[in-house]
């Protein structure tokens, strides 16, 4: 169905290929899963079989690669509708109607279908992917993990041969990630469909898939075959691999019901060990985080008007939050929220899409006002604060961190960053390289892939060392490797007493970082706890290794290796 002939794709302006030598074929009826660490070009090749390389975004591409036997070098995009249906990292781009069921129909209009055609489909994608409730809802208003399933859903409604898709889970929740994983299964086993699908979060996917295809290096030619097999030598590969490599296990577990079935041995050998305790240090009083003086020091990344800061009594918690309600756009987001986060305190907040994360991050950020109750951050209050002293009380890198980015090179952007934060020049580019080395100077941020992108705003927000630092969904685009050197990064920043929130449906992340976890449902507060005690209690927010080892409360790969050594 899909055929890749030595292909290479090279970008103006670009001295190297992003990718060469790419040679494989994705028969008819299968899910091929595309693997391999951030900036690889695994969008790239997506991007090929779509015609969007190098149609739309310009370079040169070699090589030959057809699609149900269209070749995509003389087959524009339009040209290959009827066939592919793709959706990228943004679902936002993606977008071209206002409301949830117009845009359903939007892509089967555009082929002409019948009208009761269209709506036998609207209504079964719907059903098929949780959205009957949002049917009427602007698109503007959703989360971004309801937008997701939208732009899911929009390309499944043509019923195209090939599902072309790129981080489709990165912003759902476990459970929604489910529901669509299922869907493209059964689209896989019951009505042949072929998807070819680029995800960093093996943990999610790896065992729906039939093939993974692993792209090591740039310029190493990609390896393919059964998805045991590549883990095997993969650099990147989930928690329970990890757990299996650790352990000895061949061949290597890929989900939890085969691991659970070889864990006897290693739960006896863990019986006796000592689980790490999770509570925060006390961060030194010399090293709390207090409010920085305010400055005069204006900031191109805080474009709102100008608001009065009232002097507020001193707290001791980096943030304070007491019976907050927000009503946004006539939904009632939150209520009766209180939560408080101390310096050194790690805190994720988790739920269902739509549960009011996002907008709990907003208040604390001063981006909303709420409609009852009371927010702090350091003692300011956070809507009546100016942008320009705010901003060094408290960061946010928002789920869409091309937000935060708006010169033309990577090294503008940080040379910007250690001027806005008034740090010594070249503290941006020395935070962004420990996190994602080989990124250029010269770059332009809008040719990083998402992953790339989030990085380059998490070390600008960083360089201002915020006392209460806020992320929304960081590691959309992230492998593991990159992950791994983000929590680095986070939980040096937490002992120094820096307060952490984060909103993320990555149970693994929280695994490795939460002291706290704070569940939302339906805009209040449901469980507030230890993170072991609150994911290892539940089915959807539990790590791999605390569904492998249970009853027993072990988070991570790393805490069962340290007790074993």
């Amino acid at each position: 169905m899909i055929r890749f002939e030595d292909v290479s794709v090279t970008y103006d302006g670009a001295t190297e290929p992003t990718v060469r030598g790419i040679d494989f074929a994705v028969p008819e009826g299968e899910l091929v899963l595309l693997a391999g660490p951030s900036g690889v070009g695994k969008s790239t090749v997506l991007g090929a079989v779509s015609g969007l390389v190098p149609h739309f975004t310009g370079g040169t591409l070699s090589g030959r690669v057809t699609v149900a036997g269209r070749d995509t070098r003389t087959h524009k995009p339009r040209e290959l509708a009827d066939v592919v249906g793709t959706v990228g990292q943004d679902p936002l781009s993606h977008f071209v109607t206002d409301t949830v069921e117009d845009e359903l129909a939007y892509g089967m209009e555009s082929l002409g279908l019948p009208p009761d055609v269209m709506r036998r489909r609207v209504e079964e994608t719907l059903d098929l992917l949780g959205l009957s409730d949002l049917r009427s809802r602007p698109i503007a208003t959703l989360s971004g993990g309801q937008q997701q399933r939208v732009a899911i859903g929009s390309v499944l409604t043509p019923h195209p041969e090939v599902l072309v898709l790129d981080e489709p889970t990165s912003a759902l929740d476990p459970a929604a990630a489910e529901e669509v994983l299922a869907v493209l299964q059964r689209l896989v086993h019951d009505l042949g469909t072929t998807v070819l699908m680029a995800e960093h979060r093996l943990e999610r996917v790896i065992q729906y898939a039939d093939q993974v295809v692993l792209l090591p290096a740039p310029g190493e030619p990609p390896l393919l075959g059964p998805p045991a097999e590549v883990m095997a030598v993969s650099p990147v590969y989930p928690p329970v691999v990890d757990l299996g490599r650790l352990a000895g296990w061949s061949p290597l577990p890929l989900t939890i019901r085969d691991a659970r079935r070889r864990a006897a041995p290693l739960r006896d050998r863990l019986a006796d060990r000592e689980i790490p305790d999770r509570t925060p240090p006390a961060a030194p009083a010399a090293s709390r985080p207090a409010p920085p003086a305010l400055r005069p020091a204006p900031s191109r990344r805080w474009r709102r008007g100008k608001r009065v800061e009232t002097p507020a009594a001193a707290s001791p918690y980096a943030a304070e939050v007491r019976s907050l309600a927000v009503r946004r756009d006539r939904v009632q987001a939150l209520r009766h929220v209180d939560l408080t986060v101390s310096p050194g305190e790690t805190v994720a907040l988790m739920g269902r899409n739509g549960a009011g994360k996002s907008t709990l991050l907003s208040a604390l950020v001063g981006l909303v006002e709420p409609s009852s109750g009371s927010v702090r951050t350091g003692g300011a209050v956070p809507h009546r604060t100016a942008p320009r002293d705010l901003v060094r009380r408290v960061g946010l890198i928002p789920q869409e961190p091309r937000d935060l980015l708006y010169a033309d090179t990577v090294a503008a952007e940080c040379q910007a960053a250690d001027r806005d934060a008034e740090a010594p020049p070249g503290t941006c580019r020395t935070l962004l390289t420990d996190l994602l080395p080989g990124v250029t100077d010269d770059t332009h941020p809008r040719d990083l892939s998402e992953g790339q992108r989030l990085t380059l705003a998490l070390s600008v927000v960083l360089t201002a060392r915020p006392p209460l630092l806020l992320l929304d969904e960081p590691t959309r685009g992230l492998d593991y490797a990159a992950k791994a050197r983000l929590a680095g990064v986070l939980r040096s920043l937490a002992a120094e007493g820096h307060a952490i929130v984060l909103a993320t449906h990555d149970v693994e992340l929280t695994a490795e970082l939460a002291h706290r976890v704070v569940l939302l449902a339906e805009g209040e507060v449901i469980a507030d706890g230890p993170a072991a005690d609150v994911v290892v209690a539940s089915p959807s927010f539990a790590p791999q290794v605390a569904k492998v080892l249970a009853p027993r409360k072990w988070l991570t790969v790393a805490q069962v290796r340290e007790a074993l050594a």
